[in-house]
């Protein structure tokens, strides 16, 4: 009974979106009563796109690529301004591959042990939060960047020109406040960042072994682009992954596919209830970029962007908001908690400070981005 409670305490603590997304999924069962309806709810494309793209990056992973990435690129940091410039750009490109949440996973604790090394430990806050800043900001230029692109690129039918029209422009101008804010910080001379590696990386090894989660990797890019159907994909994933590492399959982020999938059953249900669903598209229509925005600051991006989905004319407008939504508080966007966590694992009186930091510098961008989509038009006021 006693670990059961535990566990129970633990994934309320720890996946609190994806009860909250439980429960209401639960709540709205009551009236719209279980049905064959539910089963045309979910998205069935993106869920599987979500467990492929999650397990091959798991791959890679294994193999260290990201870690030996960031290793070769600090070696040719000389200033400690230069240090801060690498990092936060790899935080900024690697999110479009590889997500936002499995960059900060990967680079922010590289971070930390690297400025800690040189003895420069005040300056960890400001650029843990930039990383962070730059991981969310950075995985809204491609499609499988975050979760909630993989989704509204699924549905939207949008091309590739229209998908870059919608988040690129907010993505330049992101790259240059970035480098803008680390450039204000002071700069010192830096004869030696730690990162040597010990023994010469063995790059036949390493393409063989990568090999397979790159092939992967290539077939899920089609089926992103519509070219190859999502089902014989999975399969190929699946199959493979069982004979080449299925330790893999612990890796997937299981909370967050049963997310999606509540939301799926919450908004499936919403959307049948004629008066609530006259509501929220009063409500959304032709504000699609500002509710996205609000909407995430207390509910997380992801989540935001099913919900609204369901009640919107202008899903690019959308996928703008919901990506500058992931800017504001800290659960704006779930991959801030994950800097939030590593943070203060290590330093646990430096919450505060953490807190002030990251508000500062969230609001700082996302005033800057939402003044970007004033003067492009991109949305309309609230009366």
């Amino acid at each position: 009974m006693k670990l059961a409670k535990t566990i129970f305490k633990n994934i309320l603590k720890n996946e609190t979106v994806c009860c909250a997304a439980l429960v209401l999924a639960a709540s709205s069962a009551f009236f719209v009563h279980p049905d064959e309806a539910y089963l045309a709810y979910p998205d069935y494309r993106t869920l599987a796109l979500l467990f492929c793209l999650m397990i091959i990056v798991a791959g890679f992973q294994s193999k260290g690529v990201f870690a030996m990435m960031g290793h070769a690129l600090l070696r040719r940091a000389r200033s400690l301004r230069a240090l801060a410039a690498v990092m936060v750009l790899l935080c900024f490109f690697s999110s479009m591959l590889i997500t936002n949440d499995v960059t900060l996973l990967t680079f922010v604790p590289f971070t930390m042990l690297v400025f800690r090394m040189i003895g420069q430990t005040e300056r960890i806050v400001k650029l843990v939060v930039l990383e962070t800043v730059a991981a969310n900001l950075g995985s809204m230029a491609t499609p499988i960047g975050n979760p909630q692109n993989l989704y509204l690129y699924s549905i939207s039918g949008l091309s590739g020109g229209g998908f870059a029209a919608a988040v690129l422009p907010y993505a330049g101008l992101s790259l240059l406040l970035l480098m803008g804010a680390v450039l204000l910080g002071r700069d010192e001379p830096l004869m030696d960042v730690g990162t040597e590696r010990k023994h010469r990386t063995d790059v036949g090894k390493l393409m063989r072994g990568i090999f397979p989660y790159l092939c992967l990797l290539v077939l899920c890019l089609l089926v992103v682009f519509h070219v190859l159907p999502y089902i014989p994909v999975l399969l190929i994933v699946i199959a493979v992954t069982a004979l080449v590492n299925r330790r893999l399959y612990l890796e997937v982020d299981y909370f967050l596919l049963l997310t999606f999938l509540f939301f799926f059953i919450f908004v499936g249900n919403i959307k049948r209830v004629p008066e609530i669903s006259a509501f929220l598209v009063s409500v959304v229509e032709g504000r699609e970029l500002l509710t996205g925005v609000l909407a995430s600051q207390v509910m997380s991006n992801v989540p935001a962007a099913i919900l609204l989905s369901g009640f919107s004319a202008d899903l690019p407008a959308l996928l703008t908001g919901v990506n500058l939504g992931g800017l504001g508080t800290l659960i704006a966007s779930l991959a801030s908690l994950i800097s939030y966590k590593i943070f203060t694992r290590e330093y646990p009186h430096s919450r505060g400070r953490f807190l002030k930091v990251f508000t500062f510098w969230n609001l700082v961008f996302l005033l800057a981005l939402l003044a970007e989509a004033a003067v492009l038009g991109a949305f309309s006021v609230l009366p």
